[in-house]
């Protein structure tokens, strides 16, 4: 349904393709992230095609509390087949004494570095297929709202050990149960962002509530901005499967079909940080075709 802020464009009203439709070969590899003294072992997804393209642009995918990377495939992959290549950290690190899978605002400069040196290593599967000067985020739940303070140009505690600036290779981002509200408290702080977010939110998110979700998107000071409400998702719509091992669980049942979720959820992520790119397709998509023709989202934006 077409919510706030949307529009049609005339005689393009089609149903979406399947997102492996744009690369339906998408290959996987490990491999490690340095930066800060530690080496996260990562995946990372990416097309496998002979057809002529560009270097392809690096997403990295922060991943909600306690959350494994391996949660993340079937997401990653569907964004991948839209034309990037997505890297999925595991980060161990200490937040309020206990350590655990927590995402850090440095894997965004440490991913960059990554990009160029994988660009360049004989070997790579990916020699020369990454657009290195690229960098887009997207993230889950606790690794959304440390995309949150990259998005603003700096990432501070606690979800960053130090303050550090994000890299001038950020371009976009998309985040998925995501919200700066104070815990506890109905305040909702303002994000000062000076790149495009997007914000995709489940509507039976028991976790990271859509009201707050919603709240968040109010208050995102710079535009391009997006927020999407996905019917019948909760906070792990995002995930392989629900409730993740070691992961705060959510209560609140999931009506949408898990793999039909994810499917979804990874089309407004790709379509959004595409279209952010300058991809005709991408914008056509989530400024209005997209919210016209998927019956079981509701969006607004602002450009």
């Amino acid at each position: 349904m077409l919510a706030a802020g949307g529009a049609v464009v005339a005689g393009a009203l089609i149903s979406p393709a399947k997102a492996d439709a744009a690369y339906s070969n998408v290959g996987t590899y490990g491999t490690t992230i340095n930066g800060g003294g530690v080496s996260d072992p990562a995946d990372v997804y990416h097309p496998n095609t002979s057809s002529p393209h560009q270097p392809w642009p690096v997403v990295l995918l922060l991943q909600g509390a306690n959350v494994g990377r391996a949660n993340y495939a079937g997401f990653a992959r569907k964004v991948a087949s839209y034309g990037f290549v997505v890297v999925v950290p595991d980060h161990t690190r200490v937040i309020f004494g206990v350590p655990g899978l927590y995402a850090d605002g440095a894997e965004a400069t440490w991913t960059v570095a990554w990009a160029a040196a994988e660009n360049a290593r004989a070997g790579s599967p990916l020699q020369g297929q990454i657009d290195a000067g690229k960098l887009l985020l997207t993230g889950h739940s606790f690794g959304g709202a440390a995309g949150l303070g990259l998005s603003t140009g700096l990432s501070t505690p606690p979800f960053t050990d130090l303050p550090i600036p994000a890299p001038p290779q950020l371009k976009a981002a998309a985040f998925y149960g995501t919200n700066n509200a104070v815990p506890g408290s109905p305040v909702i702080p303002p994000v000062a962002n000076t790149i495009p977010v997007a914000l995709i939110q489940g509507a039976a998110d028991g976790v990271g509530s859509p009201a707050n979700g919603l709240g968040t998107y109010s208050v995102l000071l710079g535009v391009p901005k997006l927020y999407v409400s996905v019917t019948g998702a909760n906070h792990y719509g995002i995930t392989d499967a629900q409730n993740p091992a070691g992961a705060r669980p959510d209560l609140s049942p999931q009506t949408l079909n898990q793999a039909d979720g994810v499917e979804n959820i990874a089309r407004w992520a790709a379509l959004w940080l595409r279209a952010q790119l300058g991809d005709p397709v991408g914008t056509a998509w989530v400024y209005g075709i997209g919210d016209a023709v998927d019956a079981g989202v509701e969006t607004q934006y602002a450009r």
